[in-house]
Order: structure tokens, then C-alpha cells, then sequence
């Protein structure tokens, strides 16, 4: 007489793996999305950080268009900052006109030595991989191009 409990066994312990896929998408949440239809009124920014609203616009409009890639986030993120360098080095060049910008300080988020130009850097790739993540979780849509470049950008 054949017993058919091994094999009923196996069936459902491959049924109870392809459970746990780890390619098992979740549902997108939309309302994570970045509008790029609207123009939104820039908010006021304190003295000296009027670079950092170009940099953020760069970062997220990039991110957005890059984020379908099949590349792991953070060299998607990657990609995003160095598209975005010429408005991270305009900002670095307005911190660097102010008097005082050379001293390096103690980090406010890491307690570290650091200076406004590495600052500059870590708040942009931080920025640049939560987009991504962002844009991927949504299943944004990116903005509109013209030329290969995301519209907005200055």
C-alpha cells in the first residue's frame, strides 16, 4: 500500500515557501506621490539656505525618473546626486561667500566633525535614496522630460 502523506507533505511545504517569496509585491501606495503638475510657492527659507530648494528639486525630479531602474536604491541614489551636481556645487559656492564657513562643527544628527560641505553632500544623497524609495513605493510617476532632462530643473 503507497502512503500519499509524504508527498501531500511536500506539496505544502512548497506552497508554504513560495508564500514567503521575497519578490512578492506589495501594494502601491500612491498617495506618497510627488505632484509635478502643480508648481508649488517656494516656502520661506532661512538666510543661507536659499541653495538647498534647488538641490532638493533636482534630487527628487531625478530620483522620480530614475527610480524604475532595476538597480539597487542606493546606486539609483547615486546616480540622482551626481546628476544634480551642478546645483550642489552652486550651494556650496553660496556657503562659502558667508563668513564662517570654513570652521568645521560637530555634526546636529551624526555628533560627528564635519563641515557644511559634507553636510551639503550627506543632505542630498539622503534625500536622493528616500526619493527613490519613495518613488518606488508609490509607483510615482515621473515628471515631464524635455531633451532627456527632468522638466524643472534649474
Amino acid at each position: 500500500m503507497k502512503r500519499p502523506l509524504p508527498a501531500a507533505a511536500l506539496v505544502l511545504a512548497l506552497l508554504g515557501l513560495t508564500a514567503c517569496d521575497p519578490r512578492h509585491d506589495m501594494e502601491a501606495n500612491a498617495k506618497v506621490c510627488a505632484n509635478f503638475k502643480t508648481t508649488a510657492k517656494p516656502a520661506a527659507v532661512p538666510l543661507g539656505a536659499e541653495g538647498a530648494a534647488p538641490v532638493d528639486e533636482c534630487v527628487r525630479r531625478w530620483a522620480y525618473s530614475l527610480a524604475p531602474s532595476h538597480d539597487p536604491a542606493a546606486a539609483v541614489a547615486d546616480a540622482t546626486v551626481t546628476a544634480c551636481n551642478s546645483q550642489l556645487v552652486r550651494w556650496n559656492q553660496q556657503t562659502l561667500n558667508q563668513p564662517g564657513s570654513d570652521v568645521e562643527a560637530n555634526s546636529i544628527t551624526t555628533g560627528q566633525p564635519t563641515t557644511s560641505l559634507a553636510e551639503h553632500r550627506a543632505f542630498t544623497a539622503s534625500r536622493a535614496l528616500f526619493y527613490v524609495i519613495e518613488a518606488r513605493a508609490g509607483r510615482c510617476q515621473a515628471p515631464p522630460t524635455t531633451n532627456g532632462v527632468p522638466d524643472g530643473i534649474t
